[in-house]
């Protein structure tokens, strides 16, 4: 497992669908995961460190997790099949660890609230996936701010009615 740290949100211009950017510690490998507009939100407020005055549910589900006691040390993205990539979370308690399978989009939020690190699957990064995310010569001239204040925008945007017209 190669370990990664999340880069940053992006809009994939198109489809119009948010995108978390994950990159090596070496910075050497980049790959994209395509989420939904609600783990885009989460993970957005966690990069840039804000806060509902209410609890979340990724927020919900790591108070629990400490309120019983369980650590979250890690998350991996372990596989790509059919377009969708899969996750395990894994879980400590009274030094037993297990691996419980979740959605990339989840994981990475989960991460990003308990400080847990990011393992992704070194065959995961592939040629064709890396170069998905180069940026775009004028995309490389945003800034971090100008970047989420784009999905920040796209994501206001949003009707629960959009659901409904999604292709896959």
């Amino acid at each position: 497992m190669i370990e990664v740290k999340v880069l940053h949100l992006a809009l994939d211009e198109k489809n119009q669908f948010p995108v978390v950017i994950l990159e090596t510690l070496d910075r050497a490998k980049r790959l994209p995961i395509w989420i939904g507009p609600p783990e885009a939100n989460a993970i957005a407020m966690e990069l840039q460190k804000k806060r509902f005055q209410r609890p979340l549910t990724h927020d919900l589900i790591i108070a629990m997790f400490t309120g019983c006691g369980i650590k979250l040390p890690r998350v991996e993205i372990v596989d790509l099949r059919e377009n969708t990539f899969f996750a395990k979370i894994y879980l400590e308690k009274d030094g037993e660890l297990i691996a419980v399978d979740a959605r990339p989009s989840d994981s990475l939020a989960l991460a990003l609230k308990a400080k847990a690190k990011v393992f992704v699957h070194p065959k995961l990064f592939t040629d064709e996936l890396d170069r998905l995310v180069q940026p775009e010569p004028d995309e490389a001239l945003l800034s971090e701010e100008e970047r989420a204040e784009r999905l920040k925008k796209f994501l206001e945007g949003i009707s629960p009615t959009d659901f409904g017209r999604l292709e896959f």
